[in-house]
This record gives structure tokens, sequence and C-alpha cells, in this order.
């Protein structure tokens, strides 16, 4: 009979064992870093200022663009030297993952993860690839004539992504009875 601790330390996904812990397990183990948990929450805040600066405040606006540019640069260096659920290859999945993931959301019994659910880490590409294209064309725009009108139809679409991430979040806490938010301020998701 498989260990189910060996199997999340192997796999970092939590599937149905009979040997698998209650759900209300008070075990706790370190899964987010402290660079994921500042990259995380700084991107947020950044994110926020540059929405509600706009035109009226362009130089902050342009300053926390570049901001933003420096997180995401570093989040993807840390993408590949970075702690094992930090690393693009822990939580990056491909269509049919991710499609399998969201069908067992809605049927109410998808396997719980340490790091991001194959819904979570595409969301969290979603947004940084929003974000770049965000940031490049709020850069082109300072000198290319017209592109404003992209930059800021970019930046609308992704923010829609946001809801969408609150939603994902607050549906997975709920369906494996974890504080997610917590785990992204702490460091620790329960075993």
């Amino acid at each position: 009979m498989t260990n189910p601790s060996i199997a999340v330390a192997q796999l970092g996904v939590v599937a149905p064992h009979p040997a698998a812990r209650v759900a209300d397990s008070t075990e706790r183990v370190r899964v987010w870093d402290p660079f994921v948990r500042f990259f995380h929450w700084s991107l947020a805040i950044a994110v926020l200022i540059a929405f509600l600066t706009g035109d009226a405040l362009e130089g902050l606006h342009v300053f926390v663009g570049y901001v933003v540019m420096g997180l995401i640069a570093a989040r993807l260096v840390w993408g590949v030297i970075g702690p094992r659920h930090a690393r693009w290859w822990d939580f990056v999945r491909g269509p049919t993952a991710i499609k399998a993931y969201l069908g067992d959301v809605r049927r109410g019994h998808p396997a719980r993860y340490l790091g991001h659910n194959p819904a979570g880490g595409a969301m969290a590409v979603a947004l940084i690839a929003g974000l770049i294209l965000t940031t490049l064309t709020g850069l082109a725009a300072q000198s290319v004539h017209g592109l404003k009108g992209v930059h800021e139809l970019i930046a609308y679409a992704t923010l829609c992504l946001v809801p969408l991430h609150l939603l994902g979040v607050a549906v997975a806490s709920f369906q494996h009875k974890e504080n997610l938010v917590r785990g992204m301020i702490d460091g620790y998701k329960r075993a």
C-alpha cells in the first residue's frame, strides 16, 4: 500500500486514498516560498495602483508599469531556479489536464494539489502573459501613436481574469476545506 505522504511529496497532488489523512488534518507543510508570496501580493498591489492611476497620474502609472515588468522578469527566472512549487514544470499543465481538472471541479471532486492545481497554473500563466502584453504595449504607447487603445484593451482583458482567479481560489478553498489565501500569506498549506 502506498504511503499518501510519499505520493504528496513525489507528485504534489493529494489523490483519494484509503490511508489518506482526513480533510481536517492540522498538519501543515511549507508550499509557497517568501519570494512567491512577495511576488503575488506585490504584483496585485502594483496592478491595482496602475489601474487606479491611469491617465490621472501618468508618471506613477508608468513607474508602476516598470515595477510590474521587473516583478514578472524576476518571477520568470524564479520559475526555473526557485523551489519545487515555484517552478513552471510543477504547475504548468496541458489543455487535457486542465479540462479534466475543471470537469472534476464541476462534479465536486477535484484532486487536491499542494502547489497550483492545473486550472490555477493556467490562470497564473494567463495573468502573467496578459501583464507582459499590457506592460509592453504601455511602454510602446509612450512613443508610438495609436497604441494607447491597444494597451487599454489588453489591460482590461487581463483585469477580467482577476475575478475568475478569485472565484477559482474561493471554489478550491471551499471544495478542499482549506484557506488558500492564508497559504499565500504564510506559505503553509494543509499536508
